[in-house]
């Protein structure tokens, strides 16, 4: 791969700080050093150094985007049966379908075919859940690692044979517990491994033992892992806790020692307030998926409560539990459900009781948990443009002819929000991870442009 590392870039940076603003950095400089990492941002006045690679005007860098949910193997059914009810729809599509990776050929041309879509899509980290499958696991990491991909990466465990059908889940908690220390172990020694972490991954509650869960809190606690899981994200999901222990996901998945620093909650839709303080505590995370909840969630994440409350959310596709593998639409899909969510849908209730005042987002909010927030709820420096940061980017140009934008005339930069609304995939005309072009091309020098 080549690109940045070692390297310095001049050119206009949109990044976002902090919720509900972008902060635009006008002809500068980012210096690269030779491990993919910011060392320094100057203004483009204050000198060039030799060999930047300099940017045509009109386009923007922004940071790559931070996806904390994705079912790698379902992305061969995005878009499609989207028509049942959660636990309907795992057991006719989705089991099946993940039960076809135990062929590695099967997994990997789908895998390949993935990683690379999400690149040029500027998706430069992703969280993936795999299937049951060690081999397949393993094959998913080191297609991320090849394709230069920032990925955390988790065998799934479901044991629970009342739950799971016999032809697709672990033949026992021990041999799941076993096998995902197996998948850490071989992720841990990749060759030249800088960028893909494993992660420990019980599907949700209904799908594990007690025995699968304990053991897994206790390896995360060992190990230092990321953990990743579903909570609370349909009616069914939350009523399945409350039923087996009578507490919610949340208190469960605390006591099975599954919640830390490092623990990514998907969905999350219905937590009471005494789950997001837990959260808090815990400075776990939530995936908000706004996209997936729509088909299953069967309620609005009450994302601005969450905020509010100071817990660490980032945004997640839900591939393939959303229709979309596009992280832009994450964000287009953040925006409009927080909305919804305020305003009310039901036309026949009165305007003062049919919405939950106060839920609304917009969408710099919406592009900031994609990015910085993303980097925040997996404690990793990535999602924003500062020294120490890695170098993790996308390059947008607005002025792509197959592209979705339409500017006439206006500055870029000053049309951030517009642009987020209207960009498309061929508008990311590359992708860097670490300082490493992973996608795309990078354009010609421009330094009279600016």
């Amino acid at each position: 791969m080549t690109g940045l590392r070692g390297r310095s870039i001049r050119g206009t940076f949109i990044h976002a700080p902090v919720r509900g603003a972008v902060e635009v950095l006008r002809d500068a400089v980012i210096s690269v050093d030779g491990d993919g990492t910011i060392t320094a941002i100057a203004p483009a006045a204050d000198g060039v150094p030799e060999g930047t690679l300099e940017l045509p005007a009109g386009q923007l860098v922004l940071p790559g985007f931070v996806d904390l949910h994705i079912h790698a193997p379902q992305y061969p059914q995005l878009g499609m049966a989207l028509d049942a009810p959660l636990e309907v729809w795992l057991g006719k599509y989705t089991f099946p379908l993940e039960a076809q990776y135990a062929d590695l050929d099967f997994a990997r041309e789908r895998y390949e075919t993935l990683v690379r879509d999400l690149l040029a899509s500027g998706t430069t980290t992703a969280l993936y859940f795999a299937t049951v499958h060690r081999e397949a696991t393993e094959l998913l990491a080191e297609i991320c690692l090849r394709h230069g991909q920032r990925a955390l990466v988790g065998k799934v465990v479901m044991d629970d044979p009342a739950s799971c059908p016999d032809y697709y889940r672990d033949a026992s908690a021990a041999l799941a517990v076993a096998e995902t220390r197996e998948v850490i172990d071989h992720i841990r020694a990749l060759p030249d491994n800088d960028r893909v972490l494993p992660v420990i991954t019980p599907r949700f509650i209904p799908s594990c033992t007690d025995a699968a869960l304990s053991g897994l809190g206790a390896l995360a606690a060992e190990c230092g892992c990321h953990v990743q899981t579903h909570c609370s994200e349909s009616d069914w999901a939350h009523g399945h806790a409350l039923a087996r222990y009578g507490k919610t996901d949340t208190a469960a998945l605390d006591g099975f020692g599954l919640l830390g620093r490092k623990t990514v909650l998907a969905h999350s839709v219905f937590l009471t307030d005494d789950d997001m303080a837990t959260v808090r505590a815990a400075e776990a995370g939530v995936a908000h998926c706004a996209l997936s909840n729509m088909y299953f969630g069967n309620a609005v994440f009450p994302l601005r409560r969450a905020l509010e409350q100071g817990l660490h959310v980032g945004l997640g596709t839900d591939i393939s539990g959303g229709r979309s593998g596009s992280m832009l639409e994450a964000c287009r899909a953040t925006a409009q459900a927080s909305r919804l969510l305020e305003d009310g849908v039901d036309a026949t209730d009165s305007r003062e009781t049919r919405g939950v005042p106060n839920s609304r987002i917009d969408l710099l909010t919406a592009f900031h948990l994609a990015t910085a927030g993303g980097g925040v709820t997996l404690d990793l420096p990535v999602g924003l443009f500062r020294p120490g940061y890695h170098f993790d980017a996308l390059l947008l140009d607005p002025l792509a002819e197959a592209g979705a934008i339409r500017l006439f005339g206006a500055e870029p930069a000053d049309r951030i929000e517009q642009i987020l609304y209207t960009a498309s995939r061929p508008n990311i005309g590359a992708t860097f991870v670490g300082g490493d072009l992973v996608s795309g091309a990078v354009p010609q020098s421009g330094r009279n442009s600016h």
